[in-house]
């Protein structure tokens, strides 16, 4: 048998709905705020791959070696690269800036020793994992199952709001494992957060260095448009840092096509993501109480939508 799984995938990807429920065949997960991983076990060798296929095995070196630790020569496991804060709530703020290590929650596996699992519904796909990770299923532990939070989706709800978890991932367990976005996995958030791209800042007042706040867009319909400014989340590092990495994508002209109408703003060409928590998207497409929590490299600017739920 070769080492070699014959394939490379792209994720799976939940639909966000505006709503809890419960439906008969449906299991209702953690939704975890952290990186997404794709993890490859081939023999001797294991590779991390994010949802946009960038190599991570250095970044996340103690996942790859738990990864290699597990039993069967060639393995594809799906999940979310995380650090919990002291209530056991996955933090993506503290998986850029915490010097804890991260853990892997694991919700798929898709290729076992020769098997691809891909077409086999949910329930066999879990049960695989369960089997391959047994004992190892506390979020304590390197590398653990993903959790389900309850057999009923409007309960399961409710746990995710009191432990205030970002949300949940509703799943069909029937369901194949299909690339891209499906309505077979729904996820429902508890907390607000989406990618935004970073197209300007604003000049700095009073003790702050380098720039005040950060101006924010999304594509919507395929034009660029602002959703507002972030001034929070931020410390001197981070300041100083992303200063830094602006300066070579400045720009005269804005790239959104509908700029704010303010002096001192410096445009950048979008390509950077950022993460931002906020409390809710206005009628008129702006963020309330914006707060920024890092950059994100696994997802491209182009890919970066105006949030809307169905």
């Amino acid at each position: 048998m070769s080492d070699r799984i014959p394939f490379r995938v792209k994720p799976m990807l939940a639909t966000l709905v505006k709503q809890p429920f419960d439906k008969p065949g449906w299991v209702y997960e953690e939704k975890y705020d952290g990186y997404r991983i794709l993890a490859y076990k081939e023999g001797g060798r294991v590779t991390l791959l994010s949802r946009n296929a960038n190599d991570r095995t250095e970044t996340f070196s103690g996942v790859a070696k738990a990864v290699a630790k597990l039993p069967g020569r060639t393995l594809l496991l799906d999940g979310e690269v995380v650090v919990f804060d002291s209530k056991w709530v996955s933090r993506f703020q503290l998986l850029q800036n915490s010097g804890s290590e991260p853990s892997y929650a694991v919700f798929d596996c898709l290729y076992k020793d020769g098997l691809d699992l891909r077409r086999q519904p949910l329930t066999i796909r879990r049960a695989v994992l369960d089997k391959l990770l047994g004992k190892t299923s506390g979020r304590r532990d390197r590398i653990f199952a993903s959790a389900f939070l309850a057999s009923n989706g409007l309960k399961a709800f409710e746990v995710a709001k009191k432990k205030s978890y970002e949300g949940l991932v509703a799943k069909d367990i029937s369901a194949p494992y299909v690339s891209g976005r499906s309505n077979k996995w729904l996820k429902v958030k508890v907390h607000q957060e989406d990618e935004f791209l970073i197209v300007g800042y604003t000049e700095p007042a009073g003790a702050r260095k380098h720039f005040g706040a950060l101006l924010l867009g999304a594509y919507d319909h395929g034009k660029l448009r602002f959703v507002g400014k972030v001034g929070t989340g931020f410390d001197h590092k981070s300041l100083a840092n992303l200063y830094r990495m602006f300066q070579p994508l400045i720009r005269v002209k804005p790239a959104v096509v509908d700029p704010p109408r303010e002096r001192d703003v410096t445009y950048l060409a979008p390509r950077l993501v950022a993460e931002i928590a906020y409390e809710e998207l206005t009628a008129d497409g702006k963020l309330r109480q914006p707060v920024f929590l890092g950059l994100r490299d696994d997802k491209r600017p182009q890919d970066v939508k105006l949030p809307e739920a169905k």
